[in-house]
């Protein structure tokens, strides 16, 4: 089907489908889903989540105690928020049984940048997915089920066609009483539509912001006189009203109220009404106008603060549910977040070297974390990630501990993904040759920034000391690491004839047996052996020697009598090869002729300084980025 026809399709699909009032009763009592409230129809969008026993997976169990997780698939794009948006979705869940939450704001509190917005905007485009149905021409979208008295019609409405009465708590419209009036008291007259919610077309989904204090007034969420029609209509008529406000687009869906408490206290009166009543008066002398939807509000802490403290606002307080949103505290998950940012970019192509973003997430976490006691911040950061230090880092606590005495406000200041994916733009195009990023140029980006954004000075101090402590020190072991792995794969002959030279010579020292060298006639016995094999064991720091010796020859001798007799490849024991690795590069000296950009004084020597290159763009990094990188780690080696 080409793009045309799909779209055409979809148009014809999102078309109203029109009925009768008893035709619309009779599909009642055979779905419910016809009357169902906002919350209901909300659930519905959501869907049903993913069970993810956290008891299989080592990290998910470090992070949320062997819990049952919950993970829906319509929040799939939003990472780090398993907590928000189960209390996002209890919110729905207790609405939509009608009780206490049902009368009450959705209140998003979190800092700048956190990602309130983009939770907002994924509940409007799931409430576009489940349709409603409404009176044909209501200017407010309004329940059919308005048409009649809870009182008078409830029980015969319950028995004839299944629909509680609960759903029919809710009054006509001032368009609706005129209409009835017109009809004659039949209500048969009236026709039922079927709608989509749509941001587009403002049904039953709005926006409103707070306006100059000055000059704004309810109007905004209220609807106000149409002062064309005046012409044709009196003032309290009303087919003379603009239904315009927030409330009247958006009943029966939700209406966004953006930094709800900038707005002046007069404005917000209507949404007390609105959400306590189902009801709210608009500016004429006429009924009040229904709402049956969900107000959706958001706010960083220090509006949020400001209202609750004053005393006059006593009245809201009770009627607002509060989510809060802090940033992202898990590295791996700010990391999926800058990648969902580049992919939506033209960045997304750019080369990126490997552990840039990674760094900057470190970055970005660090900053959010309140500094535990007895610990180190790194590894609070790391134990949050789900990873285990048990055996790195024996002050490490638990993440519960961490948790309990950074207490409920943790991840609510520090710095935000929009001042991370600002720093990440900057460090892409830092380099006007090419369009790439790397982390010698994020550190050296984000210290300029600290400095331009005039942080508190202590707060600048520890933002800089992060860097200076954490991650350069750490990058330097990560980089050198993969500098040695592409010099070492072109030198894996050299690699294994230590290998193979120290099981051979731990081998007769263990035996306590003289070795002769086939080659040389030299003969060694027990003590120069010793000698030799210190050689390799003392810059990998072996703390006992002949316990490892055992072990190594243990596993060598096992190896080869399944190899036909053969030594196994150097890097297949992971402890020797570590201990083979820090003798080859004990000396940066050795690395020197072959990772350095210098003009090379052989064929030789250039064919293996070009080979050591290709093995570094294999791994992601472009030849500047080698060059860059290479001689960043050559000057820290040197003055470390």
């Amino acid at each position: 089907m080409s793009i045309f026809a799909r779209y055409q399709s979809r148009f014809e699909a999102a078309q109203e489908e029109e009925m009768s009032v008893q035709e619309y009763l009779d599909l009642c009592r055979r779905d419910p889903s016809a009357y169902a409230s906002v919350a209901e129809r909300m659930l519905q969008a959501i869907g049903e989540p993913e069970l993810v026993d956290t008891r299989s997976d080592a990290r998910l169990s470090r992070i949320f105690a062997n819990k049952m997780l919950r993970r829906y698939p319509a929040f799939r794009d939003l990472y780090g928020m398993e907590e928000v948006i189960e209390h996002i979705v209890s919110y729905f869940r207790h609405a939509a049984q009608g009780l206490e939450e049902k009368k009450q704001i959705l209140y998003l509190l979190g800092p700048v940048g956190g990602g309130k917005s983009t939770l907002a905007e994924t509940l409007k485009h799931l409430i576009e997915r489940v349709p409603f149905y409404a009176l044909k021409g209501s200017p407010v979208h309004e329940s059919p089920l308005g048409l009649f008295d809870p009182d008078e019609d409830g029980r015969l409405l319950e028995e004839d066609y299944g629909i509680p009465s609960r759903y029919i708590n809710t009054i006509m419209s001032p368009w609706a009483v005129k209409r009835l009036h017109e009809y004659g008291g039949d209500v048969t007259k009236f026709r039922v539509v079927r709608l989509r919610p749509s941001v587009l077309s403002q049904i039953a989904v709005s926006k409103t912001e707070p306006g100059d204090e000055n000059n704004q007034d309810i109007s905004s969420l209220v609807g106000k006189i149409d002062i064309r029609k005046l012409e044709t209509y009196s003032q309290d008529d009303p087919d003379a009203y603009s239904y315009s406000g927030g409330l009247c687009l958006a009943n029966r869906g939700v209406l966004e109220f953006v930094e709800m408490f900038k707005a002046p206290i007069k404005v917000l009166h209507p949404l007390l009404t609105a959400t306590q009543e189902g009801n709210y008066k608009g500016t004429e002398g006429f009924g009040a106008i229904p709402f049956d939807g969900l107000i959706l509000a958001h706010s960083n802490e220090a509006e949020w603060l400001s209202f609750k403290n004053n005393r006059n606002n006593e009245a809201f307080l009770d009627r607002i549910y509060i989510v809060k949103v802090p940033y992202s505290l898990r590295v791996s998950d700010e990391i999926r977040i800058y990648e969902k940012l580049l992919v939506n970019s033209s960045l997304d192509q750019a080369p990126c070297a490997p552990d840039t973003l990674r760094m900057l997430a470190q970055f970005s976490v660090l900053s959010r974390l309140k500094e535990p006691e007895n610990s180190s911040i790194y590894s609070k950061m790391r134990i949050y990630d789900g990873e285990n230090l048990k055996d790195t880092d024996p002050k490490a606590k638990s993440y519960q501990e961490y948790r309990d005495f950074a207490g409920v406000n943790e991840g609510m200041t520090g710095l935000s993904t929009r001042f991370a994916f600002k720093i990440l733009s900057r460090v892409f195009n830092f380099d006007h040759r090419e369009v790439a990023a790397n982390p010698v140029h994020l550190m050296y980006v984000l210290e300029q920034q600290i400095e331009q954004e005039q942080f508190p000075p202590e707060i600048e101090e520890q933002y800089l000391r992060y860097i200076k402590e954490y991650l350069s020190p750490r990058y330097a072991e990560f980089i050198g690491k993969e500098i040695q792995t592409a010099y070492l794969e072109s030198y894996s002959e050299y690699g294994q004839n230590i290998f193979d030279r120290y099981v051979l010579y731990a081998d007769f020292w263990i035996q306590d047996q003289e070795f002769r060298d086939p080659n040389t006639g030299e003969m060694l016995d027990r003590m120069a052996l010793n000698d030799e094999l210190e050689k390799i064991e003392k810059p990998a720091g072996i703390s006992n020697p002949k316990d490892f010796r055992n072990e190594v020859v243990n596993f060598v001798l096992r190896a080869r009598a399944k190899n036909g007799g053969k030594n196994p490849v150097w890097t297949s024991y992971e402890k020797l090869r570590a201990v083979i690795e820090k003798k080859m590069f004990s000396n940066t000296e050795e690395l020197l002729p072959v990772i350095s950009f210098n003009t090379k004084s052989s064929s030789e020597e250039q064919k293996k300084h070009q080979d050591f290159v290709d093995r570094m763009t294999a791994k992601g990094y472009t030849e500047k980025q080698v060059r860059l990188l290479c001689e960043w780690y050559l000057r820290v080696r040197k003055s470390s």
